[in-house]
């Protein structure tokens, strides 16, 4: 019994968090996989401080071991945000309580079996207590690493950064290991640290909803009206009636009549893909998650396999110079990889 009530407040946390995912972007398969990895890294943990205990002072302990809890699960969820595979907020939270849930069920079970004998209300509360801390903490610091990347892919891209953003991603890396040493530091009544703990991180990931809400409204609504714009300027033959279409105008003595025609279909197409991967967005959040019908899905695909023949046609100097147009951010190719994956589905 002892054990189903340290491990249910973590199942309970987990299931709310998944439940919160209106778009649909984290399949079971993989929430469970970051569940493993979270239990792996409170594994590799275990045998870390084993290793350390005997060289490190038990109060510089509850400083440093805190940390390095917080960065060994922060491992797998850096390699997801490297490889875009983490990108909106809600996407970020999901995986960070998964793989902190992780670490929260097999910490809890190393206190059942090797701590003292505690009564079956102290488990109950000992593991809320505990799957919040770490969820919360991971949850943040997944946050953290989209906005990292977000950050990165404007740098390249040659975007003005704002200094609100930089100091977001700051603050999203920071305030985790400050709140989980600050948890295992400070004298205060459990209760009251639990209460303590909850407003934190409730009030840090309200924040970060609300911040990441504007840049999903810029990359939704701003982006797609510009995109919108360009193509009917494109259809309608009349490029230069948007700013980006005076930029191609701009490069097109650069390349020969039949190469910037490949570039006029290369944008045509990027544009096409990006405003339907938008919109499948957008269906999804309004809760219209309609299947695509199998003509749709076909045409689509052939777009996709169309623009990247053009991709590979297109030599390296034509593909720089419509980079600034051409360009897919995290966001971008999320949505796009996720249209593509219900167009195949749908064709079978």
């Amino acid at each position: 019994m002892s054990f189903v009530a340290a491990l249910l407040p973590v199942a309970v946390y987990i299931f709310v968090v998944y439940e919160l995912d209106s778009f649909s972007l984290l399949d079971v398969k993989k929430l469970l996989m970051l569940v493993g990895c979270g239990m792996l890294a409170a594994l590799l943990c275990f045998g870390l401080f084993q290793l350390l205990d005997p060289f490190v002072p038990v109060r510089l302990s509850e400083f440093l071991y805190p940390l390095l809890e917080e960065l060994v699960k922060a491992f797998p969820l850096w390699l997801l945000a490297r490889r875009k595979r983490i990108v909106f907020f809600i996407d970020s939270v999901i995986c960070g309580a998964a793989v902190g849930g992780g670490f929260s069920i097999l910490e809890n079970i190393f206190y059942l079996v090797l701590g003292e004998p505690m009564g079956l209300g102290t488990v109950l509360f000992r593991g809320l207590e505990v799957a919040l801390v770490h969820m919360g903490c991971t949850a943040l610091m997944a946050t953290s690493f989209m906005f990292v990347v977000r950050l990165e892919e404007r740098v390249k891209a040659k975007l003005p950064v704002k200094r609100a953003d930089i100091a977001m991603a700051v603050l999203l890396s920071v305030a985790p290991l400050i709140a989980h040493a600050l948890h295992n530091t400070l004298p205060l009544n459990p209760y009251l640290q639990f209460f303590f703990l909850l407003g934190t991180m409730g009030g840090l990931l309200v924040w970060t909803w609300q911040y990441d809400g504007d840049m999903i409204y810029r990359w939704l609504d701003r982006g797609l009206d510009k995109q919108v714009s360009l193509l009917q300027s494109i259809k309608e033959g009349h490029l230069g009636d948007t700013k980006t279409g005076e930029f191609l105008m701009s490069v097109k003595e650069n390349f020969p009549p039949e190469v910037f025609f490949d570039i006029i279909c290369y944008v045509r197409l990027n544009i096409e893909l990006s405003v339907a991967a938008k919109s499948r967005f957008m269906m999804r959040e309004a809760g219209l998650d309609l299947p695509l019908e199998k003509e749709q899905a076909e045409g689509c695909l052939s777009q996709y396999r169309e623009f990247k023949i053009l991709e590979g046609q297109l030599g390296k100097s034509a593909r720089m110079a419509v980079a600034p147009v051409v360009k897919f951010y995290p966001a971008d190719r999320k949505a796009l990889e996720d249209l593509l994956a219900e167009c195949r589905a749908a064709r079978r």
